[in-house]
């Protein structure tokens, strides 16, 4: 599934190789502007949830999620810039696999996690990494305009073992698989929903693995999963 912007008008299609189908007709992909593919009334990320990236830092695997939120105003789509603010000097990218919820749930077991999953996206955690030292929180780090990529699409597959890899000017920066992930996805779907009520478009980023890295204007940042396509943007620097 994917949004894509016609004209004057936001659709939503079902894409098959080159194209999207909407309202009965075929678009071809090049002829439209793909949108993200969720409009989320939150975002909920998951800090610290690969194997090998608590390594990287030295720290223990966490006992449960850690887990914070950015506003559903992050958010862009592929194609669209991030934004660079003056406030920072070192923003930092964060492939991720987004996992985007179908229905209005709470309390969900994990064995129940399925029913709730419309499916998953590419998704980059941008951070001001030197905004969340200076303050020793992450809101305002994670919450800039823009600091959301995600898409292009939202596909429905089995996420337990799909490569993940994010680009910088085409050079590999991070390369890992789901199966690295601390929490599964209906774990982090059960720990959540205990929390707060999940709504149809909400998204939970499952965090990031091992090689987060900066980024600096006129850089191209790709966040690639297996089976989800390439979630492509620029970076700007903002005024």
């Amino acid at each position: 599934m994917a949004r894509f912007l016609l004209g004057n008008e936001v659709l939503r299609g079902e894409v098959s190789g080159g194209s999207i189908k909407a309202r009965g007709k075929e678009y071809d992909l090049k002829e439209v502007e793909l949108l993200a593919p969720s409009e989320p009334s939150k975002v909920v990320c998951v800090g610290l949830n690969y194997v090998e990236h608590a390594k990287e830092l030295k720290m223990a695997l966490p006992e449960e999620p850690i887990i914070f939120m950015k506003p559903p105003t992050a958010i862009i789509g592929p194609g669209a810039d991030i934004v660079m603010p003056p406030s920072s000097s070192q923003v930092d990218y964060e492939g991720e696999l987004a996992v985007v919820i179908k229905e209005r749930c709470r309390n969900v077991q994990a064995d129940n996690a399925d029913d709730y999953i419309l499916g998953y996206a590419n998704f980059n955690d941008v951070t001001a990494r030197d905004l969340q030292r200076k303050d020793g929180r992450w809101t305002r780090a994670k919450s800039f305009d823009t600091f959301a990529p995600m898409g292009p699409y939202v596909v429905d597959l089995d996420p337990t073992n799909l490569a993940i890899q994010t680009r910088v000017n085409g050079a590999v920066r991070q390369s890992s698989s789901t199966s690295d992930l601390i929490f599964s996805v209906p774990k982090l779907i059960e720990f959540v929903s205990e929390i707060m009520t999940l709504l149809p478009g909400d998204v939970i980023a499952t965090g990031t693995p091992p090689g987060v890295g900066s980024l600096k204007a006129g850089d191209v940042v790709e966040v690639e999963i297996e089976g989800l396509g390439v979630l492509k943007n620029g970076v700007v620097k903002g005024s």
